[in-house]
């Protein structure tokens, strides 16, 4: 995107870090002023997602709002107050018109078309917009269990924060998981096998098991998740994949879905730190595998310990916990409620109560925010 000609806040001296000078009013002023500007575009980012608007541009070139309206069957004033502020945001670049009758029009430069529209880039971050809205919708309830205890669950925040997460981790599925695999030897091996048996807990809409299925096509691949509008979507993901014979999916709780010794791996796609009993997953994890197999969980790649104040992804992470995965842990009670900032030591407890007897982090690096480990028996 288009960089901006405002001075940054030092996110320290906002703040007030430890050891450090209070942080004066004018500075937290600065930064709740950048943080307000920054929600505002992530909304409007979240309209021109959801509206097609940034998939018109990209496909045709600069367009007045009345073209771009036409061409996504939507209303023409609000999409020229949107593109003037997109424009005015530094996302879009306005385009002179030819002459002074001619109305202003709009162009999505190429390095924002890859970020706001192209699906299989590492890059594509319009989906994260999703997860604000769909927290957006909820603050009312959020501010009543915040209040109150209780939870919002996954359910009530809707398609956004389910397709929000697919659409995000898709491609680092499709792109990058076969590779990563295949860098931990004995683990490639073993997926390797001819009629090797793999389980996804927690699959979401299946792009992981449809990588999985991908990578290791003498194996089968059976995904659990408990939503049924995600499993009804991988159903349909698998489908068109062309890996309906080998890939399926359940509609169930994974604690009582699998059988005993039964898979070769089990594999738990960043879902732990949402479940209310990690504990009891993992022992239905480990008492789905044959003698030698293993778990993999793949979950947040959280600092070891709390600082404050914190590096970007940790505080991504806590706006995930904060808003949607906390809150959705806790709407099952009694709950765990790990929340998004899962560190090891916390999957070193569960994987330890769940009768393992070691977890190892797996050499693979510079794979999203996640990291992996594998549960020893």
């Amino acid at each position: 995107m288009a960089e901006t000609t405002e001075t940054t806040v030092d996110m320290g001296a906002a703040t007030g870090a430890e050891g450090s000078t209070p942080a004066t009013a004018d500075a937290v002023a600065e930064r709740v002023l950048a943080a307000t500007l920054g929600a505002f575009d992530v909304l409007t980012i979240y309209l021109g997602d959801r509206l097609g608007w940034y998939r018109a541009l990209a496909g045709s070139g600069p367009l007045s709002p009345d073209e771009l309206a036409e061409r996504t069957r939507t209303d023409a004033r609000y999409a020229r107050e949107w593109l003037e502020q997109q424009a005015a945001s530094g996302i879009l670049t306005v385009v002179d018109p030819a002459g002074p009758q001619l109305p202003r029009r709009f162009r999505l430069d190429a390095g924002a078309a890859e970020v706001l529209t192209d699906p299989d880039s590492l890059n594509h971050l319009a989906p994260l917009t999703r997860f604000v809205g769909a927290a957006a919708v909820q603050l009312p309830a959020l501010a009543e269990v915040y209040r109150a205890g209780g939870g919002v669950s996954w359910a009530r925040f809707g398609p956004d924060a389910r397709t929000g997460q697919a659409d995000m981790n898709r491609p680092w599925y499709e792109h990058e998981l076969a590779g990563a695999l295949a860098g931990v030897p004995d683990l490639h091996r073993l997926l390797d096998r001819p009629g090797a048996a793999i389980a996804d807990l927690g699959c979401g809409e299946g792009w992981s098991a449809i990588a999985l299925g991908r990578a290791y096509p003498g194996a089968t691949v059976h995904g659990v998740d408990p939503d049924p509008p995600s499993t009804a979507a991988a159903t349909a993901h698998t489908a068109a994949a062309g890996l309906a014979d080998r890939v399926t999916f359940t509609t169930g709780d994974a604690a009582t879905s699998l059988p005993a010794g039964a898979f070769d791996a089990v594999f738990a796609f960043e879902c732990l730190h949402d479940l209310p009993h990690p504990v009891e997953f993992l022992t239905a994890a480990r008492h789905a595998l044959r003698p030698d197999g293993v778990v993999i969980v793949m979950d947040e790649a959280a600092e070891d310990e709390f600082h404050a104040p914190a590096g970007d992804v940790e505080r991504l992470l806590y706006g995930f916990s904060t808003l949607i995965c906390l809150p959705d842990s806790r709407s099952h009670e009694p709950s765990a409620a790990t929340g998004t900032v899962i560190r090891a030591s916390t999957v070193r407890d569960y994987a330890a109560r769940a009768g393992f007897t070691g977890v190892e982090v797996l050499p693979i690096e510079d794979f999203g925010f996640w990291r992996f480990y594998r549960l020893r028996l």
